[in-house]
């Protein structure tokens, strides 16, 4: 599908409005500046977004206030309603979205039609989810009393996405949001603005027809200016940020300061364990996509891989003949497995970590260049290396994976639990005790920790987050639903007398 066509499906142009809270009420503001989104497939523009102003944003924001006023009032399985329908919409556009998604943001064709499924996968929770907003009933101590807890909603959730998944991370955060009885203000990344906007086109639709405009609003901006005073907005009262661990300790800082809420998706540096009794059928893939998927920009990517001394020599060049056969190119051509990485920063940091890797004494085994060709293209790369180097420690945003040799489970494990990072972690084992030992209490510290399958590719339903740097934040699944409202605690006196916990007495007279 040519890049017109994908703009014109989605209600694009070539310059679009910064802000929206409806169908009706696109911001018109020209004077901001502009953010040009280029395609990191040929580092052509594709079209460009006009800055959102702080007229814009606090226009948005009081909408979003306004409506949640009455959307708080809606029953939560009608809220649950509006997601399902908005799941719908998504249905119908998951081609041209997905094709959005591998256009502006460089990941492959399947790829991107998966992150659309995500977020339609997600839809389908939230609906079901919207019956489900359990509270604990809770015996008193006192004769003829009843106590409970119940959730509210908390307000106007604030969500701030990463370029790399542009649609599904808002998803995960903004549908739970929503049946929780929250409305939701997205900033996303400014290199990612038209899948966003794309998003918001289509959430207009149904909000529209449901007369539930600003339930889901969305501002652009690539000033920091603005974006810290999102962050710093006390009528926010949960951010939500996906992003850098830098980033991401600022951003908890200044939400910590004014004492509202920080849910923390940060970076990760994931690793799998291959031991003796591997099944490698299953592991080579596991490993490749881990590690070159989404060309190594994902925050669950493999970059660490530790494998037993007793099948290394078998493993690595199965591995090197694997690496050979992917295909690099365009990703809206199927055909390849991986495209370019996001931009020419991202491109530069990648070549400085191959000179770190050099310095440091690794040897590499595939992989390591540029590519010569338009676009931001590297090769996906294999370096043979130490678990507690510095450069291995660190996350470079890109498909290098570092191979290591262990002896023991013990010594692998603490390998594994060795970066500063906490996100996803694998073992391939046909142990029982291994995988068993690897999911108890002194087996991976990670928040994701996965037997026979690799560290990428969390399924909607399970809570998917991360410990230490990764920042402890859990979305999507499980009862991450809880993240988004406030519990109370209710008692209930139905007697004719009122007795005091504890058994005090308080008399007057």
């Amino acid at each position: 599908m040519h890049k017109t066509d994908i703009l014109k499906s989605l209600h694009l142009n070539e310059k679009n409005s910064p802000a929206s809270t409806s169908t009706t009420d696109w911001s018109h503001t020209t004077n901001a500046g502009e953010i040009t989104s280029y395609n990191p497939a040929t580092g052509e523009p594709i079209a460009s977004v006009y800055n959102c102003s702080m007229q814009d944003y606090e226009h948005v924001l009081s909408t979003a206030q306004k409506t949640f006023s009455t959307w708080r009032n809606i029953p939560a399985p009608k809220r649950g309603e509006i997601i399902r329908l908005i799941g719908e919409e998504l249905r119908k556009y998951k081609d041209v979205l997905g094709s959005l998604v591998s256009l502006e943001m460089g990941k492959s064709k399947q790829e991107g039609n998966g992150e659309v499924q995500e977020m339609i996968d997600m839809a389908d929770l939230a609906v079901g989810q919207s019956r489900m907003l359990f509270g604990n009933t809770m015996h008193s101590e006192r004769p003829e009393h009843r106590m409970y807890e119940q959730w509210q909603p908390l307000g106007v959730i604030g969500v701030i996405s990463a370029f790399n998944f542009p649609v599904a991370v808002w998803a995960w955060n903004a549908f739970i949001a929503a049946i929780a009885g929250n409305t939701v203000v997205w900033k996303p990344s400014p290199k990612t603005p038209l899948c966003a906007l794309a998003v918001q086109h289509i959430c207009n639709i149904v909000m529209q027809r449901e007369k539930c405009d600003g339930l889901f609003s969305v501002f652009i901006t690539d000033k920091n200016e603005l974006a810290h005073h999102f962050v710093n907005d006390k009528r926010i009262p949960l951010i939500s940020f996906t992003g850098s661990t830098i980033v991401g300790r600022q951003v908890n800082e200044m939400v910590a300061k004014r004492l509202g809420r920080c849910l923390l998706e940060l970076s990760g540096n994931n690793a799998i364990i291959v031991d003796e009794t591997a099944n490698l059928k299953l592991a080579i893939p596991g490993i490749v996509f881990g590690a070159v998927g989404t060309a190594g920009q994902r925050c669950t990517t493999t970059r660490r891989l530790f494998v037993h001394e007793s099948i290394y020599d078998k493993l690595v060049p199965t591995l090197l003949a694997a690496y050979k056969k992917i295909t690099i190119g365009d990703p809206l051509n199927e055909k390849n497995l991986m495209g370019p990485l996001i931009d020419k920063g991202a491109q530069n940091q990648f070549l400085k970590t191959i000179d770190d890797i050099k310095q440091a004494g690794g040897n590499i085994l595939f992989g390591g260049k540029t590519l010569d060709c338009d676009g931001f293209y590297v090769e996906p790369t294999l370096v043979e290396a130490a678990y507690d180097w510095d450069v291995v420690q660190r996350e470079t945003f890109g498909p290098i994976l570092y191979v290591m040799k262990y002896k023991t489970l013990e010594e692998a494990i603490a390998m594994n639990n060795h970066s500063h990072h906490g996100l996803s972690s694998a073992i391939f084992t046909n142990n029982l005790q291994h995988a068993e030992t690897f999911l108890s209490a002194r087996g991976s510290d990670c928040g994701i920790a996965n037997i026979n399958i690799g560290t990428s590719g969390a399924e909607i339903g399970g809570a998917f987050g991360g410990e230490k740097d990764t920042g402890g934040g859990r979305e999507a699944g499980s009862d991450v639903w809880k993240a988004y409202m406030r519990r109370q605690t209710n008692t209930i006196n139905w007697s004719s007398q009122l007795p005091l916990a504890q058994g005090i007495k308080f008399e007057i007279g």
